[in-house]
């Protein structure tokens, strides 16, 4: 597992841009709606779509992980600029936002399953939605549903790749995790916000809670290796090299790659 030393030392620099803008969308704090406010407030996730890029570009085997990861900042910034004119298109931004859930739910992969956590956060989901029910009105009662959903489906894969207690967890996908739970933490205080009580300070809150979700989500492709798509990954422990992984579909055959390389399998 890549330490967190190393992690920031080599992807420090690269985030410069990001926290410098999202400086700049604090510091100007700009009244919404507005076509500049809408322009600065994308500028951070437009920044961390240039991050992926650049690491990308040191990182070519970050395949499909990265462009999905891209795909779904694509969409938030769209979700961004209708949040911004949310009187008029509260909806669309809604739905811009259920395609990058959606997106990085697919990216997250489905496995392992972790029925435990997919039972705890479908209950959380029904709760909230039940909480928002008596305010929601038109087609808002069935899209808040589905949003919700989302919301929630993403969460949960996120969480269940984590793999913590099973001891394969990396401090990409623990930011991942980290990420999907606060931007579903913004999300909730933009529905309760809207539909239930006013939130003090919720602006400050919800931006805070949404970019640092964007940058935990994004910074899940830093130490992410291409056996996190298969099925059965090992980790190795080793102090001699910088191996943190050997993958194989069938590493308890003689033909594993990992005992032709001397590597001891329990």
């Amino acid at each position: 597992m890549t330490s967190p030393i190393t992690v920031i030392k080599s992807v420090g620099p690269k985030l410069v841009p990001f926290f410098k803008t999202t400086c700049i969308y604090f510091v100007l704090w700009l009244p919404e709606p507005s076509v500049l406010a809408a322009v600065v407030k994308i500028l951070p996730i437009l920044s961390l779509g240039g991050f992926i890029l650049i690491h990308r570009v040191s990182f070519p085997s970050l395949h499909r992980f990265s462009y999905g990861i891209l795909a779904g900042l694509f969409f938030s910034c769209f979700g961004d600029i209708f949040l911004v004119f949310k009187e008029n298109y509260f909806i669309h931004g809604l739905c811009a936002f259920a395609i990058a859930q959606l997106i990085y739910a697919i990216n997250f992969g489905f496995k392992p399953f972790k029925w435990s956590v997919l039972l705890v956060l479908s209950l959380l989901s029904f709760a909230v939605y039940v909480i928002l029910y008596p305010s929601l009105f038109g087609p808002l009662v069935y899209l808040a549903a589905v949003y919700i959903t989302l919301l929630g489906y993403m969460t949960w894969r996120a969480i269940a790749r984590l793999q913590f207690f099973e001891r394969r967890w990396t401090w990409s996908k623990m930011s991942g995790c980290f990420g999907a739970v606060l931007f579903s933490i913004s999300d909730l205080l933009i529905g309760l916000n809207k539909f239930v009580f006013p939130v003090p300070y919720v602006r400050v809150i919800v931006m805070l809670t949404y970019y640092t979700a964007q940058l935990g989500i994004v910074l899940s492709v830093v130490d992410y290796h291409k056996c996190d798509d298969l099925k059965n990954c090992v980790d190795v422990d080793t102090k001699s090299d910088d191996v943190s992984k050997k993958c194989s579909l069938n590493f308890h055959s003689a033909d594993s790659p990992l005992k032709k390389n001397g590597i001891k399998v329990d």
